[in-house]
């Protein structure tokens, strides 16, 4: 099979951009993710756990009832971020440094909003859990996309993105850690994600140009009293070789404020500030060019008017039993029929294999190791990073055919033995081989 039809449309299947599979999960996520479910039964059990707790307490142990899960695994909600890749496109186009930097804060913001309109919570990955997908982009290139759960406690979750032809990749690790705020949780989003335009050399530090990124925090209110709601929280920071921007997402105040407003910065590392962002990261952003006296504030994303590009995804009976739409499937189709009991009981039984799993390695002494992601050296910008080294340079197919070596992505592909060796053995393996 060559390269070509690989990269086009999968084994035998060139154009597809859904299955059968693809359709029914995502027609279902769109039909009920933005449902309020505060049924009777649910709010009791959760009042009943949250009456156990203390403000600041850690809620990765806790089992919360699933009337308020998303039908969707973490691994794959941390796609919604890259689901506007023109944007990312357009932001590697520009020659202006400055004009590059304020494109790809665009980009980097552009994702926010996509969340169902209900407080939803996603899956909780399990430890190995995977997750793949691509995109056909409108440049008629294709995008590829790796996660996996690296760690359990603390839960990370580590992916790895590139666009081959367009020499743009980005490797992350998602840290969230849950907490009880009262009438209020939290999920305090940890880790760090670097984005690389691996053609475009820092005349400094005559590396690839690197972008890092941080997330702001997530918040679930009135889970006691009131009404539900979602809200992004605290400051995010992007910076860039010459420029940096803080972005602080509001949170609405008991007395004023609005909700879901942003307010952001885009300085230089003197300090020189250059342009300021305000508006809403679910609605309308706007920037305002700080160098330019009484300068107006123009559009920078409007959420309405722009679909949103989502992943294409392998038909589930071509995954393995660890990847995340096959894994939790049962439980998605309860959750999509509103039947609790079964979902609950779905997700049981997934959860307690896992501590099958974990006691026995206790006892046999035996340590998880991640199967496509390694962990890096203590000190390093990242916890973890894909175990696959891609080629560097301008052979876009030995990159392709490098990163649909590490695990299927396309249509046809299957997994191979090699697949259980942990992810720290084969880098070593590949090492050795160069």
């Amino acid at each position: 099979m060559s390269l070509n039809k690989l990269k086009v449309g999968g084994y035998g299947k060139q154009g597809s951009t859904s299955t059968p599979s693809n359709v029914q999960i995502e027609n279902i996520s769109e039909d009920t993710d933005d449902i309020d479910e505060n049924d009777e039964t649910g709010q009791s059990i959760l009042l009943n756990i949250i009456s156990q707790l203390r403000p600041g307490s850690d809620l990765s142990h806790i089992t919360l009832p699933t009337f308020i899960l998303e039908k969707k695994s973490m691994l794959e909600r941390i796609t919604n971020l890259l689901q506007f890749p023109s944007l990312l496109l357009d932001a590697h186009a520009e020659k202006d440094t400055l004009e590059r930097f304020l494109k790809i804060i665009k980009w980097y913001l552009s994702g926010w909003h996509i969340a169902p309109k209900a407080v939803k919570k996603p899956l909780n990955p399990i430890l190995g859990e995977y997750f793949t997908a691509y995109w056909n982009l409108p440049n008629k290139q294709q995008a590829y996309y790796i996660a996996e759960q690296t760690s359990h406690h603390p839960p990370k979750s580590a992916y790895f993105y590139m666009i081959p032809e367009s020499n743009i990749r980005a490797d992350g690790v998602v840290i969230p850690k849950s907490r009880f705020l009262g009438n209020s949780s939290a999920a305090m989003m940890e880790g760090l994600s670097i984005l690389q335009f691996l053609d475009i050399i820092d005349e400094d530090t005559k590396e690839v140009e690197k972008y890092s990124f941080t997330q702001p925090n997530m918040y679930a209110r009135g889970i006691l009293f009131g009404k539900m709601k979602f809200e992004l929280g605290d400051h995010a920071i992007v910076k860039g070789p010459k420029y940096l921007a803080d972005i602080e997402f509001k949170t609405k105040g008991f007395i004023s404020g609005t909700y879901d407003a942003i307010h952001g910065i885009i300085k230089d590392y003197t300090g020189k500030k250059y342009y300021e962002i305000t508006g809403k990261w679910n609605d309308i952003m706007y920037v305002k060019n700080l160098q330019k006296a009484e300068a107006p504030k123009t559009v920078l994303f409007n959420s309405h008017e722009h679909r949103p590009l989502k992943p294409i995804v392998r038909p589930l009976e071509e995954q393995g039993g660890y990847e995340s739409r096959r894994l939790w499937k049962k439980v998605c189709d309860a959750l999509a029929a509103r039947d609790h009991k079964v979902a609950t009981e779905e997700k049981s039984l997934i959860e307690n294999e896992q501590r099958a799993l974990a006691k026995r390695r206790l006892e046999d002494g035996v340590e998880f190791h991640p199967k496509l992601f390694r962990k890096l050296p203590s000190g390093s910008s990242l916890d973890y990073m894909i175990y696959k080294g891609i080629p560097s340079g301008n052979d876009h197919e030995a990159q392709i055919r490098s990163i649909l070596e590490t695990v299927p992505i396309l249509p046809g592909q299957r997994l191979t033995e090699k697949f259980a060796i942990p992810a720290y053995k084969k880098h070593d393996i590949q090492s050795s081989h160069k």
